[in-house]
C-alpha cells in the first residue's frame, strides 16, 4: 500500500492525501481547494495531481472548504465513487459547497470583464453552484464510533475531533494479504476547551499517523481572557469610538462561536446596546444545522439549552441573507458589530464591508482565527499601512486587533497531549501536515521531546510506501 500527499504538504490549505492499496483501490484523504496565492491558486486546484475518475472513495474528515472544496471539481472531471464523512459534514456541506460555487461563479464573472478590457479570453469557473449540488447525491452520512466496511479489505471510523460541527478523526483499517494495518488522519484537532463542541475523544490506536500541524510553534490564550477581550473591543470600537467593529469569521464554526459568547454577553447585561449583523448567507444556513446536531454540543450549551432555547438569537442580533440588506449596512453610520465570512478575507462580502470601512480610524477589524501568510487576512494582521482590494488601494486606519483564543485548531500543547492517546511504541511513523514547514519543525521537534518517534514533514508530491 502506498500513500502520496497531494495538498496541504509543508503548507496549510488543500488537504489531499492518496492512499492506494494492494488490490488497487483509491482511496483519497480529504479533498481540499488551495486558497490564498491569487492565480497559482486558480492552476493548482484546476491540476490536482490524480485523476479525479480513478478515486474510489473520498473519506472526508469535516466540512472546511480547505478540506472539501474540491469535491465538486472532482465530480465534474468524472470522479462517481462514494463520499464517506459524519452526518453533520454532509449537511454542512450540502450548503458549504453549493456556496463556494456560487463565488465562484461571480468571481469568474467580474474577472472576465477585466479581461474583456483587456483583450483577454474569459475563462470559466472550476466549478459552478451546480456541480456543487450534483456531487451531494456521492455522499453518505456516517455516525460516531461506528466502523464501516467500504469494501472488501477496507474499514472506516470516525471519532469525534472537537474541530468543527462533525470533524472527524478517520480511522482505517486496511486488509493487505491477510495483514491488517492501522491508518488513522486528524483531518483538523480541535481544542479541549470549546465554545459549542464537545471536546475531541481518544481515537483507535493506529499504526500509522497524518496528523495536522496548524499552531505547531503557538499557545492559546485561556478562554476567559478571550471573552474579556472581545468584550472590552467591542466597547472600545463602538461605545468609546462610536465606531464600527468588522469581525471577519469562517461562516461555519467561528461565527456560531462569537455569537455564542455575545449571547452571554446579552443574558448578563454586559452587552452594549448595539445592533450585531451576522451578514452571511451560509452563516445563517449554517446556524440552523447547528441547531439540528445538538449531539455534538459539549455540556455548558446543553445546560444553556434548559434556560435558554436559542444560544444563537439575542435581542439587537440580526441575521442577514438579502445582498441589498448587506450593502445597507455601508450607509449605517450609527455604532455596530458586523460579522460577515471570510475568515481569512479572500472572498464573500467581508471584503465590501472592509472596503467600506478600514480606511476610517474609528473603526475597528478583530482578527478571530488563522490566515494563511498570502492572504488578505494575513496582509492586515502583520499591520500593512495600506491593502488592496479588489485592485483598488485602501489605506489602513481602522484599529487592528486579534484574540488567537477563538481559533478553531488545538495549539502545540493541546495537540501533543491528544495524540498521547496513542502507544508510541506501537506507532511506526507520524506525517505531519496541514501546516507551514517552519512550524512543523518547530512541532516535530516538540514531540520528540515527548517521545513520539519516526516523525516526517512529506512534500508535495511525496509518495511513501506503508
Amino acid at each position: 500500500m502506498k500513500i502520496k500527499f497531494l495538498g496541504a504538504a509543508r503548507e496549510v490549505t488543500g488537504s489531499k492525501h492518496l492512499i492506494t492499496t494492494a488490490q488497487g483501490k483509491k482511496i483519497l484523504l480529504d479533498c481540499g481547494a488551495f486558497q490564498g496565492k491569487g492565480l497559482e491558486t486558480d492552476s493548482m486546484n484546476r491540476n490536482p495531481g490524480v485523476d479525479p475518475a480513478e478515486i474510489d472513495h473520498i473519506i472526508l474528515s469535516h466540512a472546511h472548504i480547505d478540506h472539501s472544496g474540491m469535491i465538486p471539481y472532482f465530480y465534474k472531471k468524472g470522479f462517481r465513487g462514494s463520499v464517506i464523512c459524519t452526518s453533520a459534514t454532509r449537511d454542512l456541506c450540502a450548503i458549504m459547497l453549493a456556496d463556494s460555487g456560487f463565488i465562484q461563479e461571480h468571481d469568474t464573472l467580474w474577472f472576465n470583464k477585466k479581461q474583456a478590457r483587456k483583450g483577454l479570453p474569459p475563462v470559466q469557473p472550476i466549478y459552478t453552484k451546480q456541480d456543487a449540488i450534483n456531487c451531494m447525491e456521492l455522499f453518505i452520512g456516517v455516525a460516531y464510533n461506528r466502523k464501516l466496511q467500504i469494501d472488501k479489505h477496507t474499514k472506516v471510523k470516525f471519532t469525534n475531533s472537537g474541530h468543527l460541527l462533525g470533524s472527524g478523526i478517520v480511522t482505517l483499517e486496511l486488509e493487505e494479504n491477510g495483514i491488517k494495518t492501522r491508518l488513522a488522519y486528524t483531518g483538523d484537532i480541535g481544542r479541549p476547551q470549546n465554545y459549542i463542541l464537545r471536546p475531541p475523544d481518544a481515537f483507535p490506536q493506529c499504526d500509522y499517523l497524518i496528523a495536522e500541524s496548524t499552531y505547531g510553534d503557538r499557545l492559546h490564550k485561556d478562554r476567559q481572557g478571550a471573552e474579556a477581550e472581545l468584550l472590552r473591543i467591542v466597547k472600545r470600537t463602538c461605545v468609546e469610538k462610536k465606531g464600527k467593529l468588522i469581525i471577519p469569521s469562517f461562516a461555519i464554526g467561528r461565527t456560531q462561536e462569537i455569537v455564542y459568547v455575545l449571547n452571554k454577553f446579552s443574558n448578563e447585561g454586559l452587552l452594549p446596546k448595539i445592533p450585531i449583523y451576522v451578514d452571511s448567507p451560509l452563516a445563517v444556513n449554517a446556524t440552523d444545522i447547528f441547531s439540528m446536531h445538538a449531539e455534538c454540543f459539549n455540556n455548558e450549551v446543553t445546560e444553556m439549552l434548559q434556560t435558554d432555547p436559542d444560544p444563537f438569537g439575542f435581542g439587537g442580533l440580526h441575521y442577514i441573507k438579502n445582498v441589498e440588506d448587506s450593502k445597507k449596512l455601508n450607509d449605517k453610520n450609527e455604532p455596530c458589530v458586523i460579522i460577515s465570512a471570510s475568515g481569512m478575507m479572500e472572498a464573500g462580502r467581508i471584503k465590501h464591508h472592509l472596503a467600506n470601512n478600514i480606511e476610517n480610524q474609528a473603526n475597528s477589524v478583530l482578527i478571530v482565527g488563522y490566515c494563511a501568510p498570502t492572504t488578505l487576512g494575513a496582509r492586515i494582521t502583520r499591520g500593512d499601512d495600506e491593502i488592496s482590494i479588489f485592485g483598488i488601494p485602501h489605506p489602513v486606519r481602522a484599529e487592528i486587533f486579534k484574540i488567537d483564543s477563538f481559533s478553531g485548531h488545538a495549539d502545540y500543547n493541546e495537540m501533543s497531549d491528544y495524540l498521547g492517546c496513542q502507544d508510541k511504541d506501537v506507532m511506526k511513523r507520524i506525517y505531519l501536515v496541514h501546516g507551514e514547514y517552519p512550524v512543523q519543525q518547530k512541532y516535530s521537534a516538540e514531540l520528540q521531546t515527548k517521545g513520539f518517534k519516526n516523525i516526517l514533514i512529506p512534500k508535495s508530491g511525496d509518495e511513501f510506501e506503508l
